[in-house]
């Protein structure tokens, strides 16, 4: 929760905050869970933030708030209590394992210099003494020290062994909280932070190595008027189904995102307009081509199609530009009557 909305929630304006929050979400039909709550102290507490600003475009977009949307938003502007909170169970783990081996290697350290500290006895012994009986217990003191030493030796080994696994266990613990961090709920691609992380990532490489690299947009037609008929629940089939055929054509090094509500970007390193403009023709066919059912009722649901829009790179052009330009092709292909593609490049030209 930001620095602002945690001291309105504890000053005299908190009150007034949680009723506008369950006004507006009574107001906009949305469940008072918990979840929702939260994200609505956000909104409301905070209009102009990242999640304010997105919740505003999808209230007026009229993108229906399901379970899996709050789970998306959740994800992508509320995941620091979560992660912190992972984060320092991972710390504290982390600093056990060091305390461990730092012991360990305090305590062998000693062994080394008392069993050192023997040896030098034993040197002096053996030269102040040529008698047998003395020879003797020079040697049983120095088998003893060694076998002592050995023994320190193997129990800081079983140590390091141990740690060493606790810690690769760690290391992929914390890998799975960053894939949780970056992934959508629902769906399972990329989420937007993903997107923006990964986008920013793709056009310095392709700057840098002077590669093409083009941006998808795709976006659900009507999708809003399907939620209002078959309710939210067949919504969240239907962008998971969407979502199945997007990336299962946007295998790596393509990455592929739930971009908002209904809308998906598909980032393609190395490959031209011509090229992604296919490949967005072949998902929107495949899309198109299947009748859907409602899984509780097997309801037939008709066909869902797709709209896309895609954007090739020019030099020293940055994300947020190149995403406007896709986002203009996507527009275009739903002011042409939906269910196309629109490539930016050819659009531009015809200008």
């Amino acid at each position: 929760m930001t620095a602002k909305v945690q001291t309105t929630l504890r000053g005299p304006e908190a009150f007034s905050l949680a009723r506008r929050a369950v006004e507006e979400m009574e107001a906009a039909g949305v469940w008072p869970t918990p979840l929702n709550f939260e994200l609505w102290l956000h909104y409301l507490g905070e209009p102009n933030g990242p999640l304010g600003k997105e919740m505003q475009r999808l209230i007026a977009s009229g993108t229906a708030f399901t379970e899996g949307t709050a789970e998306m938003l959740a994800a992508e502007y509320l995941p620091r209590g979560r992660l912190s909170e992972e984060i320092r169970d991972a710390g504290d783990v982390l600093n056990r394992e060091l305390s461990t081996v730092s012991e360990a290697i305090a305590k062998a350290q000693q062994s080394q210099a008392a069993y050192g500290q023997t040896l030098a006895g034993a040197s002096t012994q053996l030269e102040a003494t040529s008698e047998p009986t003395a020879l003797l217990g020079v040697v049983s003191t120095l088998t003893k020290a060694t076998t002592e030493v050995q023994a320190e030796n193997a129990t800081m080994e079983k140590r390091l062994e141990t740690s060493t696994r606790e810690v690769a266990r760690l290391r992929e613990h914390l890998e799975q909280v960053r894939r949780d961090a970056m992934t959508d709920a629902l769906t399972n691609l990329a989420n937007r932070k993903a997107f923006d992380e990964e986008l920013l990532r793709a056009c310095d490489e392709a700057e840098k190595k002077r590669h093409p690299m083009t941006l998808a947009v795709l976006d659900i037609d009507h999708f809003k008027r399907f939620n209002d008929t078959w309710g939210h629940q067949t919504g969240d089939q239907v962008l998971r189904y969407v979502a199945s055929v997007i990336g299962r054509v946007s295998k790596s090094p393509r990455v592929a995102a739930r971009f908002g509500g209904e809308e998906f970007a598909v980032i393609f390193p190395g490959e031209s307009a011509a090229v992604v403009e296919a490949a967005l023709n072949a998902i929107r066919t495949e899309i198109g081509a299947r009748s859907l059912r409602r899984r509780s009722t097997n309801d037939e649901l008709g066909a869902v199609t797709i709209s896309g829009g895609l954007a090739q790179r020019r030099p020293g052009e940055s994300g947020s530009e190149l995403l406007d330009r896709a986002d203009a092709a996507l527009y275009a292909s739903k002011r042409n009557g939906r269910n196309q593609v629109t490539n930016g490049e050819r659009l531009e030209e015809a200008a």
